[in-house]
C-alpha cells in the first residue's frame, strides 16, 4: 500500500463509510471513530452488493467489517433469515452473535440467532420459532436444522464465511459444501480466511462466483501492540518458572496455553495447589460450563484461564493482557492467533514464550515468519519475588489498618503481652509476620533454575534407552536411507520417502489386519493428545504395523498420552522408528465382537461421524440439497 492510500485510510471515519442511519448509531454508542484497514476497505464494497473474498488475520476488526455493511444494505422483512454467517466453533458464533446484536440495537424487532453444537437442541428450536433476522451457525449443527427443516435458507440474501481456513482444517468441507449449495445463487457471499490453503480456494472457486479481493498484509499486523517476550527453561522446570512468572509479573487476566486437553487439568491443579486461582478450559468441558468459565473470566471473577489452542478459538475478552505460551506452539500461524488473545480493543498486551533447550528451532521459526525478534526475558529472581511479597503484604497492613475499626481489642491484646513478658512490640509484629508467611516466605531462598543446559542428542536419548535407530541410518547431510522391511509384513520401506523438515516418524503396532485406516489413526491421535490434524504427517499402512509422522521435539507428556491411545480398540505401541516394528500382544485374537472404535465418533443415532478437530458437533455425509 502507498503512503498517500495509508494516510487516505487513516483519516477515513465511519460516518463517510454510507451506512444506514440506524447502524451509524449503534456505532457511535460504541465508540469506534475510526474504521481499520480491513473495515475501510471491505465495507463499500459489501455495500454494493458485491462478493468479496478477505484475507487477514484474527483481530483487525473482521466481524464489524461484514456486518456493519449487510446491516445497512439488506431487506430483514421476510418471514425467514435474511442473513447466514458460518463460524468454525460455538465460541466464535457466539461472539459473532453478540457483535450483531450490538450493531443492530437501533433496528426494531431484530433478532438474532446462534446455533452451535453443544448446547440444548430445544433452547435453539424456541429462539427460531419467533421471526429471526440473522443466524449464526456451526457447520454441524445448521445441518442439523436443515434435516429438521427448521431453519429455511430459501431467503437468505447475504452468507459470511469466517475463518474458513479453520473450518475447512477442522474437517468441515463436506458440510460447508452442502451449505453453500443450500443457500440461493444470488445471495451475497463474503468468505474471511487467514490463509489461502487448497480447500479455501478449491471453495472460492466453486462457490464465490464474480469477487473482489480484500488483503490486509503481513502476520505481524495483530502483534504490533503486544511485548513479545520469551524465557529459556528446562522441561522439568516449567512450573517453577511459571510460578515466579505469575507472581512478578502485573497482570489483570492471564491465559496460559498448552497442548493437551489433560495438561489443562494438570497445570491448573498444580497452580490451585500454589495459591493461584486458576481454571482448565479444553474441549472436554460441558458448554454450560465453558460458557460459564468465560463469563467469570470476563467479569474479573477469575484471573488465569489454563486452555488448548482448539478452547480458545474465538476467544475475546478485553481484560487479558498477558498470553503466556506453556507449551510452545508448533507454527507461526498458531502462535500468531495465541498471543492475538490479548492487546484488544486497542490496549497493550504481553506475550510470554517458555522455551526449551530442544525447541530453539521453533522459537527462530517464530521470529523468521513474524519478522519480529522476540525479547529474551529473565526468571525472576528471589529478590524480585521477595520484594514484590514484602509489597503486597505492607499494602495489605496498611489497608487492614485503615479500614478495620475492630482493632482496639487486638492493640490492647499486642500491649499486655509486651508488657508481661517485658518484650517489644517491634518483636511481637515480627512474630506475628514470621508466623503469617510461613506457607509463602516473604523473604524466599530460590535456587537459579538450570536453562541453558544442553539437551541429549537423540542418538543418546535413544541409545540410553535401549534402543538403536538402526533402520534410520543417516547420511552426511543426516538423510535417512531407507532399508527393506524386517517387520514380517512382506512389503517393502524402499519406496519411504524421509520425514520432511521438522518431523519424525514413529512406529505404530496396528497396521492392515486390524481394519485400521489412515482417518483411524488421525482420528486417535488427535482425540488423545488435542493435537490438529494439519500437524499429522505422512501416514502408511504396513500389514501387521504402521508408521506415522509427527511433529520434532515432541514433549514427553504428550507421548505418554499417546503410548496409551488405543487404535480400533488396540494398543498404539507408538514409539521413534527403528529396524523393528512394535510387538503385537501375545494372544490376540481377531475376532469376537466389535467394540468402540477409537478413531470415530459416535453418535446418539447409532451412526458415526468422520474424526474431528474442535469443538463443534463433527461433519458427516449427508445428501446434498439442489441448488435454488
Amino acid at each position: 500500500m502507498s503512503e498517500e492510500e495509508e494516510k487516505s485510510e487513516s483519516e477515513c471515519t465511519f460516518a463517510g463509510l454510507g451506512l444506514s442511519p440506524s447502524v451509524m448509531q449503534a456505532v457511535q454508542k460504541a465508540g469506534y471513530e475510526n474504521p481499520t484497514p480491513i473495515q475501510t476497505q471491505t465495507i463499500p464494497l459489501l455495500l454494493s452488493g458485491k462478493n468479496l473474498l478477505g484475507t487477514a488475520q484474527t483481530g483487525t476488526g473482521k466481524t464489524a467489517a461484514f456486518t456493519l455493511p449487510l446491516l445497512s444494505r439488506l431487506d430483514f422483512e421476510g418471514k425467514n433469515p435474511s442473513m447466514l454467517v458460518l463460524t468454525p466453533t460455538r465460541e466464535l458464533a457466539i461472539q459473532v452473535s453478540e457483535a450483531i446484536q450490538k450493531y443492530s440495537v437501533f433496528m426494531k424487532d431484530f433478532h438474532v440467532v446462534p446455533v452451535y453444537g453443544g448446547q440444548d437442541m430445544g433452547i435453539q428450536l424456541r429462539a427460531l420459532r419467533r421471526k429471526v433476522q440473522v443466524v449464526v451457525a456451526t457447520p454441524g449443527r445448521l445441518i442439523d436444522h436443515l434435516e429438521r427443516k427448521t431453519i429455511d435458507l430459501s431467503g437468505i440474501q447475504a452468507l459470511v464465511l469466517d475463518e474458513a481456513d479453520e473450518m475447512l482444517d477442522m474437517g468441515f468441507q463436506e458440510d460447508v459444501e452442502y451449505i453453500l449449495e443450500a443457500t440461493p445463487e444470488f445471495a451475497q457471499r463474503a468468505l474471511f480466511s487467514a490463509t489461502m490453503p487448497a480447500a479455501v480456494q478449491k471453495i472460492v472457486a466453486a462457490y464465490l462466483g464474480e469477487y473482489e479481493t480484500v488483503r490486509i498484509a503481513g502476520k505481524t499486523a495483530t502483534v504490533e501492540k503486544i511485548r513479545q517476550r520469551y524465557l529459556p527453561v528446562r522441561q522439568e522446570h516449567k512450573m517453577e518458572a511459571l510460578t515466579r512468572v505469575l507472581e512478578n509479573e502485573e497482570f489483570e487476566g492471564m491465559l496460559i496455553f498448552v497442548r493437551t486437553k489433560q495438561a489443562t487439568a494438570e497445570v491448573a491443579e498444580r497452580l490451585e495447589a500454589r495459591g493461584f486461582d486458576a481454571v482448565p478450559l479444553s474441549g472436554d468441558l460441558a458448554q454450560s460450563l465453558r460458557e460459564r468459565t468465560l463469563n467469570r473470566l470476563k467479569e474479573g471473577k477469575i484471573d488465569i484461564v489454563v486452555a488448548t489452542d482448539v478452547a480458545a478459538r474465538g476467544l475475546d475478552v478485553d481484560r487479558i493482557t498477558h498470553v503466556l505460551n506453556y507449551d510452545i506452539p508448533y507454527d507461526t500461524e498458531s502462535y500468531v492467533h495465541r498471543i492475538g488473545r490479548t492487546g484488544r480493543a486497542g490496549r497493550d498486551g504481553n506475550a510470554i514464550l517458555f522455551v526449551t533447550p530442544r525447541e530453539n528451532r521453533l522459537l527462530a521459526m517464530i521470529e523468521k515468519e513474524t519478522r519480529q525478534q522476540i525479547e529474551k526475558m529473565n526468571l525472576p529472581t528471589g529478590e524480585q519475588i521477595s520484594n514484590k511479597r514484602v509489597a503486597k503484604f505492607k499494602e495489605e497492613i496498611a489497608k487492614t489498618v485503615q479500614e478495620q475499626s475492630a482493632l482496639k481489642e487486638f492493640r490492647d491484646l499486642i500491649e499486655n503481652l509486651a508488657m508481661e513478658q517485658a518484650m517489644d512490640i517491634a518483636d511481637i509484629a515480627a512474630a506475628l509476620a514470621y508466623m503469617n508467611q510461613e506457607e509463602q516466605p516473604l523473604f524466599p531462598k530460590m535456587e537459579p533454575l538450570e536453562a541453558n543446559a544442553p539437551a541429549k542428542s537423540r542418538e543418546r536419548r535413544e541409545r540410553d534407552e535401549g534402543s538403536r535407530d538402526r533402520f534410520g541410518e543417516r547420511g552426511e547431510r543426516g538423510e535417512r536411507r531407507g532399508r527393506k522391511d524386517r517387520g514380517g509384513s512382506g512389503g517393502s520401506f524402499s519406496d519411504l520417502e524421509p520425514p520432511e523438515t521438522g518431523m519424525e516418524r514413529y512406529y505404530l503396532g496396528v497396521g492392515k489386519i486390524d481394519n485400521v485406516s489412515p482417518r483411524d489413526i488421525v482420528g486417535a491421535i488427535a482425540n488423545e493428545a488435542d493435537l490438529e490434524s494439519k500437524y499429522i504427517g505422512h501416514i502408511k499402512l504396513f500389514d501387521k504395523f504402521s508408521t506415522v509422522d509427527l511433529p520434532e521435539a515432541m514433549p514427553e507428556e504428550v507421548l505418554k498420552i499417546l503410548r496409551k491411545m488405543t487404535i480400533k480398540n488396540r494398543p498404539s505401541k507408538i514409539r521413534l522408528m527403528t529396524d523393528e516394528p512394535p510387538p503385537r500382544n501375545e494372544g490376540e485374537s481377531r475376532g469376537g465382537s466389535r467394540r468402540k472404535d477409537f478413531g470415530r465418533v459416535e453418535r446418539r443415532d447409532g451412526g458415526s461421524r468422520k474424526p474431528f478437530r474442535g469443538d463443534d458437533q463433527p461433519p458427516r455425509r449427508t445428501r446434498r440439497f439442489g441448488r435454488h
